[in-house]
């Protein structure tokens, strides 16, 4: 029997895994895929306390193997289900049922695509959600990024020094992004922006050829090599809507000391109804939930 099971080793879940460890419980992450979640698809963090600008993945790497370290274990599974036994509950994935005393859930956040014709075809093959990981693959090439928020507009800048034009698209009016991000991206002399704009659909036959997009002009086809999207973000909850924990967008709903509706279900993080959502918060998130654990383990 665990103390502690976390489904999420993104900076909330790792958090929480080393402060859970420095208490001596006998805890386990779990984790789908690569540790750091939205972290690792970061090109520049620069407003993380103590780095003045660091990769995504640096930042990831760090985290990680601070847990590793501590001797935490960590099981690269993805979670079908929890179940509550009211003392004890069972965290179910494809292959194995673990039991715990309590349950953390820092899943965060995945990104949110716009469903329209041709992004499934194009999906990894000329439409990515990752700068970082697939930028290097349209050198000298141009490229069209989709939205107009912080992650947009830095994802935009990264790229520009990349490929030899970059598009950026948004449907409102100005850019979203904070304003030195801005600034720096019209600063460069290979990036244009369509504003105002409705992605219709992805065109090509055998690759991604371009984008057509809807404007107050008209209808307008961009010729592409390759398509970044970033139109926001869901909870990456889907595993957790039997359990009636979410609100009607998905997030996770909690109290103020991370407790959910089932007693010994926290949960913390970007997967959380919340205002701000950022490394530092989540951060923050991940030791206050723990502490808050460790109490409600001490009182069993």
């Amino acid at each position: 029997m665990l103390d502690l099971i976390i489904i999420g080793s993104g900076p909330a879940g790792m958090t929480a895994a080393i402060y859970a460890k420095r208490a001596n419980l006998k805890v386990m992450m779990l984790e789908k895929s690569a540790p750091g979640g939205q972290m690792v698809d970061t090109a520049e963090i620069e407003n993380y306390p103590g780095y003045q600008s660091l990769k995504g993945y640096e930042l990831a790497t760090h985290m990680f193997e601070h847990v590793l370290s501590l001797g935490c274990e960590v099981n690269f599974q993805e979670v079908i289900t929890i179940k509550d036994f009211k003392t004890y509950k069972e965290v179910h994935t494809e292959n194995q049922v673990f039991q715990t005393k309590a349950v953390l859930i820092a899943t965060g956040v995945v990104p949110r695509k716009l469903e329209i014709p041709g992004e499934f075809e194009y999906s990894s093959q000329g439409i990515s959600w990752c700068a970082i990981c697939d930028g290097p693959l349209y050198k000298d090439k141009k490229v069209v990024v989709i939205g107009g928020g912080n992650s947009a507009v830095e994802e935009a800048l990264f790229l520009s020094n990349i490929a030899s034009h970059v598009t950026l698209v948004q449907n409102l009016k100005h850019l979203t992004a904070d304003k030195k991000a801005q600034d720096l991206l019209k600063k460069a002399k290979n990036v244009d922006f369509i504003y105002e704009a409705k992605v219709l659909e992805f065109l090509g036959d055998d690759k991604l050829t371009g984008v057509r997009v809807e404007t107050k002009e008209g209808i307008k086809d961009i010729q592409t090599d390759g398509v970044f999207e970033y139109v926001g973000l869901i909870p990456a909850t889907s595993f957790l809507r039997e359990l009636n924990l979410l609100d009607e967008i998905g997030y996770v709903i909690t109290n103020d000391e991370f407790e959910t509706n089932i007693t010994g279900i926290f949960s913390a993080g970007d997967c959380n109804v919340k205002k701000i959502r950022q490394i530092v918060t989540a951060v923050s998130d991940g030791a206050l939930a723990t502490q808050h654990i460790i109490k409600y383990l001490e009182n069993l």
